[in-house]
């Protein structure tokens, strides 16, 4: 609990899923919160649940692709609070489709937010949690930063430039002996909306196959990764893989190396009816 009791915890992307479980996770290990998310509707509701936690919470509309928006909003959260300790860069958006299909905006808008969204909220916070004296930063790459996949480019050149990114930010904070620790969670199949938010790439969208991916790829409930990241931000890990999903595929990747991706191939074949026809 001394982790985060009494701490000023910012979580982007709170409108839902692992957002809101983050959120409500730190409220119930007594942490003060600023929460922001694009969805006015669903941070609306996540606020009302903090609420009746009890915790003390400040939410604000904030598209983290914005960089001078989320300059503004960190001085602002400071104002606020007096300080921030810890700052989970967790919003992120999906999108599906062959880089011959994909349109180049439709890549430039996932990099914008999921990994030039991670930067800004770093780089706006950095000093805030520096000065505190007791900073973390937690950004939310993905099992998609671990290992690539068809139809997935825009997403994993994201998550991968996430995972590098902070993996050096914990590597200077060190170096620099700042009092900033870093973490990069690794979050396999979670029970979100992220698929059934996801863009694509024509004009329709293949409901089956997002119904199948639901089923069959996304298994953990959002509030058991909320735990299990909260644990690894607890015990100031480097990595948080989450689920058993992306620790075994990460060691896959760690044992095969590049040949991971035959085979890798031939089970999306038997899952994904979209790997047949790339």
């Amino acid at each position: 609990m001394s982790e985060f009791a009494g701490r000023v915890a910012v979580v982007t992307g709170a409108g839902s899923g692992m957002g809101r479980t983050l959120a409500l996770g730190l409220a119930r290990r007594g942490a003060r919160l600023a929460v922001s998310d694009v969805d006015t509707e669903g941070l609306a509701a996540t606020v009302a649940l903090l609420e009746e936690l009890g915790a003390e919470v400040r939410s604000d509309r904030l598209d983290v692709s914005e960089r001078e928006s989320v300059l503004r909003y960190a001085d602002a959260v400071v104002e606020h609070f007096g300080v921030v300790n810890q700052v989970y860069n967790n919003a992120g958006i999906a999108f599906s489709g062959t880089i011959l299909e994909s349109e180049f905006k439709d890549i430039e808008r996932v990099v914008d937010v999921d990994y030039w969204g991670v930067v800004n909220g770093t780089k706006a916070f950095l000093p805030h949690l520096i000065e505190s004296g007791d900073g973390h930063v937690i950004n939310t790459s993905s099992l998609y930063g671990i290992l690539a996949l068809p139809r997935q480019s825009a997403y994993n050149s994201a998550k991968f430039a996430v995972r590098g990114f902070t993996e050096s930010l914990r590597l200077e904070m060190l170096a620099g002996g700042h009092p900033v620790r870093v973490t990069c969670v690794h979050p396999g199949g979670v029970k979100t909306n992220v698929a059934d938010n996801a863009g694509h790439a024509g004009p329709t969208k293949d409901a089956a196959e997002t119904a199948l991916y639901n089923e069959k790829l996304l298994r953990m409930s959002p509030e058991k990764a909320a735990e299990i990241i909260l644990d690894g931000v607890a015990k100031n890990r480097a990595r948080v893989l989450v689920g058993g999903d992306a620790r075994g595929l990460d060691l896959m990747v760690r044992v095969l190396g590049s040949w991971y991706q035959r085979p890798m191939l031939e089970v999306l074949k038997r899952v994904m009816p979209s790997a047949k026809r790339i």
